[in-house]
């Protein structure tokens, strides 16, 4: 990083990134009587009453927790609770930017399963939905797992918004370049929350051939110690090392580290070959490199600075705000698979000039260097939470009983 980014990083930050105000003037007595006492008393014994009145009288139908331990931050790992609060700050910024869903963090120290379960259903009752964030693996796994019947809907995000925008990429690719989910190869570098969570939507989407690897190399069934996530793609091939493994692949997809992948190894993959290299803020291999190797690539990175940005904002603000609106209680495999495909189909359309504009770019068509949205493209938060919002509806795992898709879409927009 370089020292005017840094100094400017730490500028920006000074105070914190988020606020509260009120929502309601507050400006005479007979305002705060309404307020506090003694006119809040009414709602209190409304609710009393009936508990769903909550999400009428108060901010939780609007309201996300987003919850860390600062076990696995970003690039950095295990940094702790207190370390983590910017990054949790900037979440709630980007929840209220893109999807005006008001988001609060809460940065925990409490490391056990048991202990980060039993804080989350105990704040359950505060919150529209919680968005666990940074916590790491394989504990996130149980985590989410064991939050799925509380009630309102949680969502690790590291693990599904990653999967969710990849995929969306990944279909858009394999159009252009003509490729069957079902008959390509693909590696992912790197078998935690992002990896296995993306392993296990790409199935769900077709394709059959994924190869894990991490550090210590392929997963396979020959090896000892494999956690349960990582057996559940265990295979059984003569493939050991990356190096092995990626020799005619269709997809890699990279959340490890930087520099693993090299000239000969990008050249050892199939024709029209998809790169999304997102370790950050380095990739596993820079976009320059495999372009001076290789013109029919489909490269995308986690950066903003280089084409297809694999950006977690373009899912998880406006899988909340889906839910949230049609009161789900979970958030389920399809309302995921619904986003990746709105994200996908957005992609094929006119860009605005306005995005053109942000992004400093005459032109942004469909092609091998525009296969996912922008996040300032603002009408991924229509499209996005509409599809979920219709998924939930259709799972049966929405409350709302009047939801109307047209409507809906049409008040996003």
């Amino acid at each position: 990083m370089s020292l005017s980014l840094k100094e400017d990083a730490l500028k920006y930050h000074l105070g914190g990134k988020i606020d509260i105000s009120p929502s309601k003037a507050m400006n005479s007595s007979y305002d705060l009587a309404l307020a506090y006492s003694p006119g809040v008393a009414e709602p209190c014994l409304e609710i009393a009453k009936d508990e769903e009145l909550a999400y009428v009288y108060t901010n939780k139908a609007n309201l996300v927790a987003v919850v860390s331990d600062g076990s696995a931050v970003l690039g950095l790992g295990d940094i702790g609770a207190n370390a983590s609060k910017p990054v949790m700050e900037g979440k709630a910024c980007l929840f209220k930017k893109f999807a005006n869903v008001n988001a609060y963090d809460i940065e925990i120290n409490a490391h056990s399963i048991e202990e980060i379960v039993a804080f989350c259903k105990a704040l359950a009752p505060t919150f529209g939905g919680i968005n666990l964030e940074d916590i790491a693996a394989p504990k996130c796994f149980e985590i989410e797992a064991a939050l799925q019947d509380l009630g309102i809907p949680v969502m690790h995000d590291d693990q599904h918004g990653t999967a969710i925008i990849s995929s969306a990429g990944l279909m858009n690719a394999m159009e252009i370049s003509g490729k069957s989910l079902k008959n390509i190869k693909v590696v992912i570098s790197g078998s935690g929350a992002a990896g296995i969570a993306s392993a296990r939507m790409y199935k769900n989407l077709g394709v059959e051939n994924i190869i894990l690897v991490d550090s210590k190399g392929v997963i396979h069934k020959d090896r000892e110690n494999l956690s349960k996530e990582k057996r559940e793609f265990a295979l059984d091939c003569k493939e050991r090392t990356l190096k092995e493994a990626i020799r005619g692949a269709d997809v890699f997809l990279g959340l490890s580290r930087p520099k693993i992948l090299d000239e000969e190894m990008v050249l050892s993959m199939a024709k029209d070959p998809v790169i999304f290299a997102l370790a950050n803020p380095i990739p596993e291999v820079m976009p320059e490199l495999v372009e001076s190797v290789r013109k029919d690539a489909i490269i995308g990175t986690g950066r903003s600075d280089y084409p297809n940005q694999i950006n977690n904002v373009l899912a998880f603000p406006f899988i909340f705000r889906g839910a949230l609106d049609v009161r789900a209680f979970k958030i389920t495999e399809n309302m995921k698979i619904a986003a990746a495909k709105a994200l996908a189909d957005l992609a094929k359309l006119p860009v605005s000039d306005e995005v053109k504009m942000a992004y400093k770019v005459k032109e942004l068509n469909f092609g091998k260097d525009y296969v996912i949205p922008k996040p300032f493209d603002r009408r991924v938060k229509a499209a996005v939470s509409t599809a979920v919002a219709s998924a939930a509806v259709k799972d049966g795992v929405a409350k709302l009983k009047d939801y109307n898709e047209k409507a809906y879409f049409e008040s996003l927009e």
